[in-house]
């Protein structure tokens, strides 16, 4: 329990340091939000006019501090502000509507890639030399190894431009009526092909080689010689016995990549305009869109912290003398 304790107390400080840097940080951007989002119509406004806009989109010119402390008061009540992206939509709205879609995607694809890669690093020990464990994981990571964007833009000019097998950009076709019906489901599976692949392509390489490099230690263990002995079914010894004691280090790694799906598809989710979190925190970026960024690194922050606290929790579970360190 003091072990737990003190995690909980480094998390919640690294919390403090995390909502600061995402206070002060975008607003030491260079250029007024309220200029990038009229654009060229800004040069025509009297700053009288200007003032108007920034005070609409609650801008203010007091002092950092004062608006650092309002910050906080208002984080506390869960209020995020409004979206200059999207005005006058609030800002809860706006993550709630790319949540949705960026956990569909991420879930999805580490489910699969961890899924898959496990499955190809379990036999490929098992089959040490043979074609499964010489071929596949070189391979997978030589393709794991490209840049997500450089990935995502050859799979999508091959079978969405050349080929057109598949849509290239958005989530769903939006001629159809949104909602647990047979042609929207079947629009959304189809849109997720594309950038579910890309994920998968690049997570899968590594899944597979760190299944295999710890299957290899494991099978050389004597309860699996035992298992053996005793003329258990092969597949038996190599699930029950071998994979099931190997997955161990793999689940707590899967822990840490279920927290990463939050910021892990930006590039991803861009190149496909996919409507997740990557997505919206591009073009809040772009559009100096303050409170939506706060929130975004916000929910990717908090995200990310707490799927390593419950990765300590699972290692003082998994490995008593964690407790008494």
């Amino acid at each position: 329990m003091r072990y737990i304790l003190r995690r909980l107390g480094f998390y919640l400080a690294a919390l403090v340091v995390a909502i600061t840097i995402n206070f002060f940080l975008p607003r030491l951007l260079p250029g007024d939000p309220a200029a990038v989002i009229l654009g060229t119509s800004a040069a025509k406004l009297t700053p009288e006019n200007l003032r108007a806009v920034r005070e609409a989109l609650g801008l203010s010119d007091a002092p950092l501090i004062q608006q650092y402390g309002l910050y906080l008061a208002h984080l506390l009540r869960g209020d995020f502000g409004l979206s200059y992206t999207y005005f006058p939509t609030p800002v809860t709205k706006v993550i709630a509507n790319g949540f949705v879609w960026t956990l569909l995607l991420g879930s999805v694809s580490l489910l699969l890639s961890f899924a898959l890669g496990n499955l190809i690093g379990i036999y490929g020990s098992w089959r040490r030399g043979g074609l499964v464990d010489t071929v596949f994981p070189p391979l997978l990571i030589f393709i794991g190894s490209f840049p997500a964007f450089f990935l995502a833009l050859g799979l999508l000019y091959a079978f969405g431009v050349k080929l057109d097998w598949l849509p290239i950009s958005h989530a769903y076709n939006n001629r159809l009526p949104s909602g647990f019906n047979l042609p929207f489901l079947l629009s959304v599976l189809e849109h997720m092909v594309l950038p579910a692949t890309t994920s998968v392509l690049l997570g899968i390489g590594g899944w597979a080689l760190g299944m295999r490099n710890v299957m290899v230690s494991v099978l050389a263990d004597d309860y699996v010689t035992m298992a053996e002995a005793k003329g258990l079914k092969q597949i038996r010894v190599m699930f029950v016995y071998a994979a099931r004691n190997a997955l161990l280090p793999g689940v707590t790694g899967f822990g840490i990549a279920l927290g990463a799906i939050l910021s892990g598809q930006v590039l991803i989710e861009t190149v496909f305009s996919y409507p997740g979190l990557g997505f919206l925190l591009i073009n809040a970026v772009n559009g100096r869109d303050y409170p939506l960024m706060q929130g975004l690194f916000m929910m990717i922050t908090i995200g990310i912290l707490a799927a390593n606290f419950l990765v300590d929790i699972l290692y003082t579970w998994l490995d008593p003398r964690v407790r008494t360190g």
